[in-house]
């Protein structure tokens, strides 16, 4: 399987295991380094949002709240054991309310697995 297929593979894992509050299978996504770092802005409420990375390998609470998520447009850049990634996103909530996002996702390869180390989200009304 060529790495832009288990790129996408793996992307798809983090948003159903986080929905699914599959702390396990969610944590298992993520490689945390000390420049990792995942904002959040929301041009609906005008916030953003510096989230720890921490919460990825620990998130308690906030995860599993249900719902969907389906991405499109991916693009790629893949060099070596590092990739970036953008993709548009619509979530669904439990209460069918949607959520349209622009993301970049940032990733490096460890022990021959592609792993999450960062991500930038920006929610917005289309």
């Amino acid at each position: 399987m060529n790495d832009s297929t288990l790129i996408q593979q793996l992307l798809e894992k983090e948003s159903a295991t986080w929905r699914a509050g599959d702390f396990q299978g969610h944590s298992d996504c993520w490689h945390i380094q000390p420049y990792s770092r995942i904002l959040v802005s929301n041009a609906v409420s005008g916030k953003t949002y510096d989230v720890p990375p921490a919460l990825m390998k620990d998130p308690g609470a906030k995860m599993g709240d249900g719902g969907s998520s389906v991405k499109s447009n991916y693009k790629m850049s893949i060099h070596g054991d590092n990739a970036w990634v953008s993709h548009e996103e619509v979530s669904t909530a439990k209460d069918g309310t949607n959520t349209f996002s622009h993301e970049i996702r940032i990733l490096e390869k460890v022990d021959g697995q592609w792993k999450l180390v960062g991500q930038s989200i920006h929610i917005f009304v289309p």
